[in-house]
C-alpha cells in the first residue's frame, strides 16, 4: 500500500505555520494549511470538514501560546496555553498531516472555566 506522507520536519512546520495563522487571525493562510475534510474532535464537541473548524476559529479569536512542539512522522503533538474568553487554559492539540495538509486535530484541555 503507498500513501503520501509528511516528513517530521515538514508535518511540524505545516501545523506551527497554521497556528501562527490562526494567532494573527489570518484564516485565509490558515485555511491552505488544512484539508477540506479535516476532522476536529475537541473536549466540548468536534466538527467535521475545516470550514466548521474554521466558522467556529473566527468567532473564537483564540491564541496559542505554543510551549513544545513533538512530531513523530505524519503526526504533531503541540502543548500549549491558549488564550480564550479572558482566560488562559493549559492544552494539548495532536495534529495529523497527510499529502501536506492537516488532516485531523484531536484537543485535549480542561473546559471547566470555560463553563
Amino acid at each position: 500500500m503507498t500513501r503520501n506522507t509528511t516528513t517530521m520536519s515538514s508535518a511540524k512546520e505545516i501545523v506551527l505555520s497554521c497556528v501562527n495563522a490562526i494567532n494573527e487571525q489570518d484564516f485565509k493562510i490558515a485555511r491552505t494549511f488544512v484539508d477540506d475534510n479535516m476532522q476536529f474532535i475537541g473536549v466540548m464537541g468536534s466538527r467535521d470538514g475545516a470550514q466548521a473548524y474554521f466558522d467556529d476559529m473566527e468567532k473564537m479569536k483564540l491564541k496559542y501560546n505554543v510551549k513544545k512542539a513533538f512530531a513523530d512522522g505524519d503526526d504533531v503533538c503541540l502543548l500549549y496555553d491558549l488564550q480564550i474568553s479572558g482566560k488562559t487554559i493549559f492544552g494539548c492539540g495532536w495534529y495529523h498531516v497527510e499529502d501536506e495538509k492537516i488532516t485531523s486535530l484531536k484537543v485535549i484541555f480542561d473546559p471547566r472555566p470555560l463553563l
